[in-house]
Protein backbone atom coordinates (compact mmCIF):
# COMPACT_ATOMS: atom_id res chain seq x y z
CA UNK A 1 0.00 0.00 0.00
CA UNK A 2 1.59 3.18 -0.80
CA UNK A 3 -1.19 5.30 0.76
CA UNK A 4 -2.40 5.05 4.36
CA UNK A 5 -5.15 6.84 6.44
CA UNK A 6 -3.95 9.16 8.90
CA UNK A 7 -4.86 10.41 12.53
CA UNK A 8 -4.17 13.80 13.56
CA UNK A 9 -4.53 15.34 17.22
CA UNK A 10 -5.94 18.81 16.89
CA UNK A 11 -5.29 22.07 18.95
CA UNK A 12 -8.82 21.65 20.15
CA UNK A 13 -8.02 18.28 21.41
CA UNK A 14 -4.30 19.31 22.44
CA UNK A 15 -6.67 21.95 24.93
CA UNK A 16 -8.50 19.39 26.22
CA UNK A 17 -5.99 16.78 27.26
CA UNK A 18 -4.21 20.63 29.04
CA UNK A 19 -7.74 21.20 30.78
CA UNK A 20 -8.12 17.89 32.18
CA UNK A 21 -4.60 17.77 33.33
CA UNK A 22 -4.45 21.31 34.95
CA UNK A 23 -7.72 20.56 36.34
CA UNK A 24 -6.24 16.96 38.06
CA UNK A 25 -3.20 19.49 39.10
CA UNK A 26 -5.49 21.68 40.88
CA UNK A 27 -6.89 19.18 42.88
CA UNK A 28 -3.30 17.71 44.17
CA UNK A 29 -2.48 20.88 44.90
CA UNK A 30 0.55 20.71 42.59
CA UNK A 31 1.46 22.95 39.83
CA UNK A 32 2.97 21.59 36.70
CA UNK A 33 4.30 22.73 33.13
CA UNK A 34 2.29 20.94 30.55
CA UNK A 35 2.91 20.56 27.39
CA UNK A 36 0.85 18.54 24.47
CA UNK A 37 2.65 17.98 20.91
CA UNK A 38 1.60 16.36 17.64
CA UNK A 39 3.37 13.14 16.41
CA UNK A 40 6.39 14.77 14.87
CA UNK A 41 6.89 16.61 18.06
CA UNK A 42 5.44 19.98 17.67
CA UNK A 43 4.19 21.89 20.23
CA UNK A 44 0.56 21.71 20.03
CA UNK A 45 -0.31 23.58 23.56
CA UNK A 46 1.39 24.23 26.60
CA UNK A 47 0.82 26.08 30.34
CA UNK A 48 2.50 26.93 33.17
CA UNK A 49 0.53 26.84 36.14
CA UNK A 50 1.09 29.31 38.42
CA UNK A 51 3.74 28.06 40.95
CA UNK A 52 5.26 26.26 37.71
CA UNK A 53 9.07 25.78 37.67
CA UNK A 54 10.59 27.95 35.30
CA UNK A 55 13.26 25.12 34.23
CA UNK A 56 10.51 22.63 33.95
CA UNK A 57 9.21 24.44 30.80
CA UNK A 58 11.65 22.91 28.66
CA UNK A 59 11.75 19.36 30.47
CA UNK A 60 7.98 19.18 29.91
CA UNK A 61 8.18 19.74 26.18
CA UNK A 62 10.69 17.11 25.72
CA UNK A 63 9.16 15.18 27.48
CA UNK A 64 5.89 15.37 25.26
CA UNK A 65 8.75 15.11 22.23
CA UNK A 66 10.09 12.10 23.62
CA UNK A 67 7.10 10.36 24.41
CA UNK A 68 5.62 10.97 21.08
CA UNK A 69 9.12 9.95 19.57
CA UNK A 70 9.73 7.00 21.12
CA UNK A 71 6.04 5.86 21.33
CA UNK A 72 6.60 4.77 24.81
CA UNK A 73 6.37 6.40 28.39
CA UNK A 74 9.58 8.11 29.42
CA UNK A 75 11.95 7.43 32.28
CA UNK A 76 12.45 3.89 31.76
CA UNK A 77 15.94 3.95 29.95
CA UNK A 78 18.18 2.27 32.29
CA UNK A 79 22.03 2.85 32.98
CA UNK A 80 24.51 3.92 29.94
CA UNK A 81 22.28 3.44 26.97
CA UNK A 82 20.09 6.86 28.51
CA UNK A 83 23.32 9.04 28.46
CA UNK A 84 24.11 7.58 25.09
CA UNK A 85 20.73 8.95 24.07
CA UNK A 86 21.25 12.43 25.63
CA UNK A 87 24.17 12.72 23.55
CA UNK A 88 22.85 11.66 20.59
CA UNK A 89 20.05 13.84 20.63
CA UNK A 90 22.11 17.03 21.76
CA UNK A 91 19.80 16.56 25.06
CA UNK A 92 16.92 16.34 22.90
CA UNK A 93 15.89 12.97 24.78
CA UNK A 94 14.77 13.00 28.44
CA UNK A 95 14.44 10.16 30.69
CA UNK A 96 12.49 11.77 33.05
CA UNK A 97 9.13 10.38 34.64
CA UNK A 98 5.88 12.44 33.24
CA UNK A 99 5.94 12.18 28.84
CA UNK A 100 3.34 9.52 27.26
CA UNK A 101 2.12 8.86 24.26
CA UNK A 102 -1.01 9.73 22.66
CA UNK A 103 -2.40 6.64 21.14
CA UNK A 104 -5.31 6.05 19.21
CA UNK A 105 -6.16 3.14 17.20
CA UNK A 106 -2.70 2.17 17.47
CA UNK A 107 -1.32 4.70 15.88
CA UNK A 108 0.41 7.40 17.95
CA UNK A 109 -0.49 11.12 17.21
CA UNK A 110 1.26 13.01 19.54
CA UNK A 111 2.79 12.87 23.36
CA UNK A 112 1.72 15.00 26.57
CA UNK A 113 5.11 15.93 29.05
CA UNK A 114 4.27 17.14 32.66
CA UNK A 115 6.91 18.55 34.74
CA UNK A 116 7.66 20.54 38.35
CA UNK A 117 6.97 17.62 40.61
CA UNK A 118 7.86 14.56 41.26
CA UNK A 119 7.73 11.93 38.53
CA UNK A 120 5.04 9.95 39.52
CA UNK A 121 3.05 13.13 40.63
CA UNK A 122 4.36 13.94 36.72
CA UNK A 123 2.91 11.16 35.28
CA UNK A 124 -0.15 11.25 37.65
CA UNK A 125 -1.19 14.42 35.98
CA UNK A 126 -0.20 12.99 32.43
CA UNK A 127 -2.74 10.15 32.65
CA UNK A 128 -5.71 12.36 33.53
CA UNK A 129 -4.98 14.73 30.55
CA UNK A 130 -4.83 11.79 28.63
CA UNK A 131 -8.10 10.45 29.54
CA UNK A 132 -10.10 13.53 28.50
CA UNK A 133 -9.83 12.40 24.58
CA UNK A 134 -12.02 9.66 23.89
CA UNK A 135 -9.95 6.08 22.49
CA UNK A 136 -6.72 6.51 23.63
CA UNK A 137 -4.99 4.20 24.86
CA UNK A 138 -3.22 4.05 28.27
CA UNK A 139 -0.14 4.05 28.30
Amino acid sequence: MDVEKHLRLTQAGAMKIIEAAVRHAIEMGKPQCIAVVDEGGHLLAFTRMDGGKRLSIESAIRKASTAASSRAPTGGIQGELEFRLAHATSGQLVNLKGGLPIIVDGITIGGIGVGSQTGEEDLEVAQAGLRAIAGVRSA
